[in-house]
Formats: C-alpha cells, sequence, structure tokens
C-alpha cells in the first residue's frame, strides 16, 4: 500500500490545553501536529499522573484529525505487518505481558512506522528492557518529569480557562508537588465547589475523598508502605521492613513501585524520598485512628534502634495523645541539640518548644527547667526565660542550677535590675554549683560595688574550660574595671580595647551565648564616654552583622548606634536606629525603654521641638521609675536631666541624679564616667540659669581633665560657656572652645556654644565670625545641614494668586516654621544663630507682607504659608 500523506494540521484546542504546562510533552505533540505523516518511533517514559495518557491521546486527536489510522493498545492489531497510514499508540507498556512486548520490539526495527510507546519505569522486565533499547535507536525518549510552581499556574489557568489567584496556585503547588494528575484533580473540585477565591484557600475534602479512592486500589502492601513513609519512616528498605515485617527484596521492590506510581517523590542523590502531602493526607485520613497509631509506635522502635532520627515521628505521637517516656526521651533529647547547636532565636525557639512537648509527653518538669529557661532567654522570651529559671532555682533538686541562675542573672540585668542580678551571679560562685567570676565582677562594678568587684575576681576560678564565652566575660569584667580605675597603667584606650577584644571573641558563635550585657554595648558605651564615636559605630555595627547576643541584644545594639548617631547630630539616622530597634509588639525591656526615650527626648531637645519634647518627656517619666541608676545608664539619666531642666521638671529626675553620684562616688569619681554626667550636669544649671549650681559641675570636669583628655576638653568647654552666657564673649576663645568639642565628637554642642556666643556679642564681626563657626560645626554632622546668613531677595507675587510661600523669604519662611511649633522668640534665634531681637524684626515683617494684625491672624496664615510650601 502506498504510503499517505497527511497534511500538517494546527494544535487542537482541547488537546492543547490537556497538554498546558507539560513543557516535555509539548515538543513531541507540536512535531506530530507540523509532520503527520513523518515516521516516528519514541518511548514516552514517566511514574503515574505525569501525563503520558494526557500526551497520547493529545498525539490520538492529531494523527486522527489528519487522516491517520491510530490503533492503540489493542496489540492483536498488529500482530502482522502495519500499514504506513496507522499510527501505533500503546499506554503502559510495563503492564503488558512478553509476547506483547516482543511485538512491538520488532515494529520498532520496521522503517517508516510511527510508533509511540508509552510507560512507567518500573516494573521493568527483560522484555521491555529490550523494547526500550530499540526505541532508543531511533531518538531519546520522552522522559516526563513534575511541573514547577510557573507550569502549575499555566496548567491550571488552561484547565479552568482563567487566571488562578496566587494563593490558589500555591495550595496546588504545595499539595501535589507538581503531580498533574493531582492538579487536575485539585483544580476540578475547586472549580466545582467554587473555592478559588480569596487569600487562603483550603483543600475540600471532596479532593481527599478522590484521592483516598484511588489509593484503595493499591495493593496493601503498597498502600502500608506510603503509609509508614507518610507517617514519617525514613524510606529505606531496612527500616521499612522492620516496620512492615516484609522481607528486604519486597520492601526494595514495593519502593520501586511507589516511585514508578508517582506517589513518592525524590529519592534520588542528595534527596530525601517523602510521599506528596496531598496523598499523605489522604492516606492518613484513610487509616483507622488504632492503625495509625500502631505504626507510628513501629515506625518509631525502627528508629530508635538504628539512630535515625525520630522527631516528626514524635511530634505525630504527641499530637495523637500519646505519651510514655521514650517519647519524651526524644523531645528532650532533640531539644539539647538544638540548644547546643542554637544559631540564632530561631532555632532556640525551636530548642524551647521541643522541651516543652518534652514536659507534655511525660518529662519531669523540673529537670528540663533550667534548659528551658536558657532557650527561652535566647528566643527573646524573657518572661518566660525568668519564670522557668525561679522555678528551677526553687527546687533544690534541680540538676542544673548554675545554668538556671546564669538564666535570672541575665535576664534582670537586661531587665535593669543590675543589683539584683550581681547577687545571682554571686550566689552562683558561692553555692557551689557553679562558676560566674567575672559576670558577678561585672554585675557589681555597675552598681559601684568596686571593693566587692575586685574581691571577686582575686578569687580562683580556674576549674572554668578556657572557651570563647569565658574569655569574653573575662575581659568584660577587665575592660570595665580598666575604665573605673583610671590610672595611668588603665587609660580609656586601654579599658575601650579590652572591651573591644572581647566584642571580637564572640563574633564567631555569640549568638547563642546569654550575657547580662554584650561586650560589644559595654565597649560603644565606654567609647561613647571618651568621644571615640567611630569605634562605637564599628564595634555596634561588626555585632549587629554576627548578631552578636542574639535577638535580645538587638535593639541594644540599635539604640546605641542611634545614640552615636543623635551625639553626631544625624537626626534622620538615629530616629531609623530608633525605629528598627522597636519591636511590632511596641514593648521594650526597661534597660531598652530608658535608652529609647532618652533618645527621643534629646532628638527633640536638640531640635527644639517643643511639643515633641513635652510628648517623650512624658514617656521618659516612666522609663526613669523603671530603670535603676546604674553606671552603664549614665548616659540617658544625664540627657533626661537636661530636658527635665528645659521643662523646669528637675525635681523629677534629682533623685536618680544623687543614686548615680552616690555610685560614681564609691567607684572613686572615675573620669571616664563621671565626666559626660557633669557635662550633662552643668548644661542643666545653666538652662535653669542656676549658675551657681553649674559651678560643681565645671569645678569636676577641671579635676577630671588632669587625668582625661575627654574631660579636659568639657572643662574648658564648660568654663567657656558659663563666660558667655555672664556676657564674656572672647570670641578666640570661644571658637576654640567649640572645635574642641568637635573633636570629641559633640560637634553639635560646639555649634550651640559658638551661637550662643554670637547672639550675646555686640560686636557685629566678631558675631559674624562666631556664626560662621556655629554653621561651619553644624555642617560638620552626617545629616546637618547649614543656612545662609542673609535672607536674599524676596520672589513677587503673580498677579491673581494667594498669599504664600513666595510672599515670604527663605529666613522668614525657617521663623515661620518654629513659630508654629511654639517656641519663643529666644529659642528660635538659638535654633537659626541670630538673635532674639532679630526674629522679633522678622516676625513684624511678616505681619506687614501678610497684612495681619492679630496673633490669631498671623498663626492662620502662617500655617497656609508654610503648608503651602510643604507641599
Amino acid at each position: 500500500m502506498n504510503p499517505v500523506t497527511a497534511r500538517p494540521r494546527p494544535m487542537h484546542e482541547g488537546s492543547a490545553a490537556a497538554l498546558a504546562g507539560l513543557v516535555l510533552a509539548q515538543p513531541l505533540y507540536r512535531a506530530v501536529c507540523a509532520d503527520p505523516s513523518a515516521p516516528l518511533i519514541v518511548a514516552v517514559i514517566g511514574p503515574g499522573g505525569y501525563g503520558k495518557t494526557a500526551l497520547l491521546a493529545a498525539l490520538r486527536q492529531a494523527y486522527l484529525a489528519a487522516g491517520v489510522s491510530v490503533v492503540g493498545t489493542d496489540t492483536a492489531a498488529i500482530g502482522g505487518a502495519v500499514s504506513q497510514d496507522v499510527a501505533v499508540l500503546v499506554d503502559d507498556a510495563h503492564q503488558l505481558v512478553g509476547p506483547d512486548l516482543e511485538r512491538l520490539r520488532r515494529l520498532a526495527l520496521t522503517s517508516g512506522v510511527r510508533l509511540v510507546v508509552a510507560y512507567r519505569p518500573c516494573p521493568c522486565p527483560p522484555e521491555l528492557v529490550e523494547l526500550q533499547d530499540a526505541l532508543g535507536a531511533h531518538r531519546p525518549p520522552v522522559l516526563l518529569d513534575r511541573l514547577d510552581r510557573r507550569q502549575t499556574q499555566i496548567r491550571g489557568a488552561a484547565l479552568l480557562g482563567e487566571t488562578l489567584p496566587a494563593a490558589v496556585v500555591d495550595l496546588l503547588y504545595e499539595q501535589t508537588s507538581g503531580v498533574p494528575r493531582l492538579i487536575d484533580r485539585v483544580v476540578e473540585v475547586l472549580r466545582t465547589e467554587g473555592r478559588l477565591n480569596g487569600d487562603l484557600p483550603e483543600l475540600p475534602a471532596e479532593v481527599i475523598a478522590h484521592v483516598r479512592h484511588d489509593l484503595d486500589r493499591l495493593a496493601p502492601q503498597l498502600r502500608a508502605l506510603l503509609l509508614a513513609v507518610g507517617l514519617g519512616a525514613i524510606p529505606d528498605p531496612d527500616i521499612l521492613a522492620q516496620v512492615l515485617t516484609l522481607d528486604l527484596t519486597v520492601v526494595t521492590d514495593l519502593l520501586s513501585m511507589a516511585h514508578s506510581s508517582g506517589l513518592l517523590l525524590g529519592g534520588g542523590l542528595g534527596e530525601e524520598a517523602r510521599v506528596i502531602p496531598l496523598v499523605r493526607q489522604a492516606l492518613v485520613a484513610g487509616a483507622a485512628p488504632g492503625t495509625r497509631r500502631v505504626m507510628q509506635r513501629l515506625v518509631l522502635a525502627a528508629h530508635l534502634d538504628r539512630g535515625c532520627p525520630v522527631l516528626e515521628v514524635a511530634h505525630q505521637l504527641v499530637e495523637a495523645g500519646a505519651r510514655g517516656r521514650d517519647l519524651a526521651s526524644v523531645f528532650e533529647t532533640a531539644a539539647d541539640a538544638a540548644l547546643a547547636e542554637a544559631s540564632g532565636s530561631e532555632a532556640a525557639a525551636r530548642a524551647a518548644q521541643l522541651y516543652a512537648q518534652a514536659v507534655t509527653a511525660g518529662a519531669d518538669p523540673v529537670s528540663v527547667a533550667s534548659r528551658r529557661a536558657e532557650a527561652a532567654a535566647l528566643a527573646g522570651d524573657l518572661d518566660g526565660a525568668l519564670r522557668l529559671a525561679d522555678q528551677a532555682l526553687s527546687d533544690p533538686s534541680c540538676p542544673d542550677l548554675a545554668r538556671a541562675g546564669n538564666v535570672a542573672a541575665a535576664v534582670l540585668a537586661r531587665r535593669g535590675l543590675l543589683a539584683r542580678s550581681a547577687e545571682v551571679y554571686r550566689w552562683i560562685g558561692t553555692s557551689g554549683v557553679g562558676a560566674a567570676t567575672p559576670l558577678a565582677a561585672l554585675a557589681l562594678l555597675g552598681t559601684g560595688s568596686l571593693a566587692q568587684a575586685r574581691e571577686v575576681l582575686a578569687a580562683s576560678d580556674g576549674d572554668r574550660p578556657p572557651t570563647l564565652a569565658a574569655g569574653a566575660e573575662s575581659l568584660m569584667a577587665t575592660g570595665v574595671l580598666e575604665s573605673v580605675l583610671g590610672s595611668p597603667l588603665a587609660t580609656p584606650t586601654m579599658a575601650l580595647s579590652t572591651l573591644t577584644r572581647a566584642a571580637a571573641l564572640l563574633e564567631p558563635g555569640g549568638r547563642a551565648v546569654l550575657l547580662p550585657d554584650t561586650p560589644a554595648a559595654l565597649a560603644a558605651i565606654v567609647a561613647l564616654h571618651c568621644g571615640e564615636l567611630d569605634v562605637a559605630v564599628s564595634v555596634l555595627e561588626r555585632a549587629l552583622a554576627c548578631d552578636a547576643g542574639g535577638l535580645c541584644a538587638r535593639a541594644r545594639h540599635q539604640l546605641l548606634l542611634a545614640w552615636t548617631a543623635m551625639i553626631r547630630g544625624d537626626s534622620a539616622l538615629a530616629r531609623r536606629w530608633v525605629a528598627r530597634a522597636v519591636p511590632e509588639s511596641g514593648t521594650l525591656e526597661p534597660r531598652e525603654e530608658l535608652f529609647a526615650a532618652a533618645l527621643a527626648v534629646g532628638l527633640a531637645r536638640r531640635e527644639s521641638d517643643i511639643p515633641a519634647l513635652h510628648s517623650a518627656w512624658a514617656a521618659a517619666r516612666e522609663a526613669i521609675v523603671r530603670h535603676p541608676a546604674d553606671l552603664f545608664a549614665l548616659l540617658p539619666l544625664g540627657e533626661l536631666a537636661v530636658a527635665a531642666a528645659r521643662l523646669g521638671d528637675a525635681d523629677r529626675v534629682a533623685p536618680h541624679l544623687d543614686q548615680a553620684r552616690i555610685l560614681l562616688k564609691r567607684l572613686g569619681d572615675p573620669p571616664l564616667w563621671a565626666a559626660p554626667l557633669h557635662w550633662y550636669g552643668l548644661h542643666a544649671a545653666l538652662l535653669r540659669e542656676q549658675p551657681s549650681a553649674a559651678e560643681p559641675h565645671a569645678a569636676a570636669l577641671v579635676t577630671a581633665a588632669k587625668s582625661h583628655h575627654y574631660a579636659a576638653v568639657l572643662a574648658v568647654a564648660g568654663r567657656t560657656w558659663m563666660r558667655v552666657l555672664a556676657g564674656a564673649v572672647d570670641p578666640a576663645e570661644v571658637e576654640s572652645a567649640a572645635r574642641g568639642l568637635q573633636s570629641i565628637g559633640l560637634a553639635n554642642d560646639g555649634s550651640r556654644l559658638a551661637g550662643q556666643a554670637a547672639i550675646r556679642t555686640t560686636d557685629r564681626k566678631v558675631m559674624v565670625t562666631l556664626l560662621g563657626c556655629a554653621r561651619a560645626l553644624q555642617g560638620s554632622g552626617p545629616g546637618a545641614t547649614g543656612s545662609s546668613v542673609d535672607d536674599g531677595p524676596t520672589e513677587p507675587v503673580p498677579p491673581g494668586r494667594p498669599a504664600g510661600p513666595a510672599i515670604l523669604s527663605e529666613r522668614e519662611r525657617e521663623v515661620a516654621e518654629l513659630i508654629l511649633t511654639g517656641l519663643t522668640y529666644r529659642q528660635i534665634g538659638e535654633r537659626l544663630f541670630i538673635s532674639a531681637k532679630t526674629v522679633e524684626h522678622h516676625v513684624a515683617r511678616m505681619r506687614q507682607r501678610l497684612d495681619v494684625t492679630t496673633r490669631d491672624e498671623l498663626f492662620a496664615q502662617l500655617r497656609i504659608c508654610v503648608g503651602d510650601a510643604a507641599l
């Protein structure tokens, strides 16, 4: 018979939809559509449900549309010679017997035929191997695979005729693992049930029921194997042979069949085999509760016998209500491993959860309380950590009292209770349950107990292993002690170097170390006390990069970076750091709350934003009550003292300042720690217009200046500032003092000193010089900007346009914005480095230009002007 020449046919719409997303099948289909008469001998291989039948159906339709007859699985029709106007399409060839496979092999050796044979990878008898070799001699086989998420989206949209919501695509891909047959099943039910809308679609029960029906047709042994793997069994033949009590050879064959059926995924190089989530749900739903419980126990026993992971199985058993020492031991062991290898707050939270599940499964709560407390603290749950640590410390039979004590002491320190923290650390050492000598000394120094701290450090602590954490703790205590002693051999630079080395020691694994404070934070605080702002930024950024101290320390480091930015005059950066430090709950621990409150107050004060200052002060009053004075919180205390003086509320801070002075006196008034507080005290006294109250602070700075450069600069600036306020302005002295402040990182204070002097001098030339110095220093900060001295020409108002920002000069707009914040003429003058009289002249000109007479009319017009300018 002469060969039939079939005409090319376009792809059929129904076939295109059936093959949507099957990118590995589409080239073969397009080739047949392009030339239906061309000879074709090829194998199509893929697990069950991967699209073999859909591809053959599409090919059948394409051949028939081109006038080519199609012979399917009726192999009797191909017993003899096959006509060249016939296409032979055979599905499920793995189910054929030897003679049928042999006839197909002989046909594959014939030239000019159209033969497509589809089959699963397993079972693969010798006859099928020979057929595969014959087919492969003509062209490589089409190897079908699962779809990725994009292909799943394409297939779902083609089946529905509309775009799928992203949530539905996520559901399809997650539950079906990209198996086309399961995708089709889910989409059909979702369409029928009308559940295609919504952000969180749920898998309908009807889908589970359909899949259960399909699974019921599997061989019982294969279904049992899939259930065992679905319940957490490692798909290892030895494990499964023990669980199922089957011969190893049988289990190996069953695993091959499970993979070939498309129900068990993975198992390749570096990939663990798993059951498709949708299939697992159907298997578990179809098994009786008693059957599930027995299977889970068998899986657990087999894993324990062979030292394999058992956590997933244990989770399932506890959720099902099982209890027992074997289950508790599983969770406890896993929790210990997670805690030992904790690489961050998430790992610590997982350890805490595992300990809780161990208790649920039957573990003794007291025996795991200390470890649970440590895991909770590292995960950021300080309330839970303190409760569990207290539970452990209350029971003398607790096997790990030292760990519980360390947790309690660290949490207490982070909550501002440093004195109580010191007591707990000392108890750990004196009770013989452990050793915490450096941390006890550190806490004692923070509360002003210098003699006790030195006594503790002198005690022997030679039994501690030389770990990185132990080294860091020792350096922390040594560094703070050096900063306090202030001898020629213990300079601020030496103390800062020691603390920086301590921070470096914790960088490799510091996120899993629980301390009362981080060495990076202590180094930054010492750096801030001696004007080394670059060092503070460097050590804090490194700590954040390696997450030193974990979740609880993150806000601490961010707030100290905010403080450094504020001191430098970069308010925008400071606010960004504060915003990052505040958690979603909006609640900080007392220590961090105090710094955040002082930052809000300090930023408002520096910007002369009186309404914002009043608002920030309301929160600061509560924060200062919640945190007793200690050595490491002197900076926020000093900032709050200045704000209190500005707002006429100094009495509220006075008791806390008294505590701080007593603490410093007990430490010997170390210049490094005392100098900044005296600088703040001097400012507070001057704001209260009490020069006599400023004298003791100025004198203390002069005394500290003998051994401390930072204090020496402050002493000169303090004396100069007091003389300026008394009306004695020496321009050379003022500029020298102002630039001295800039040299120790206080450019903003230096700018204010020069500005104060400029508005108090009667010499026009001196005023201009000092204003230039003030603006130069103000512009030296990272976020600071200067303003020109001259107002510049006034822009004309276009005809017919209402009065707006163009009617005011640039300087007048600045004055208008500050007037609307509630500042006085004097405060505006200090902010803009002009005199109060000049501000008054600007206001008079604005009244005239805006044609207003009353104060209310002026404010109304200014709001319009400033609002238009903002737009």
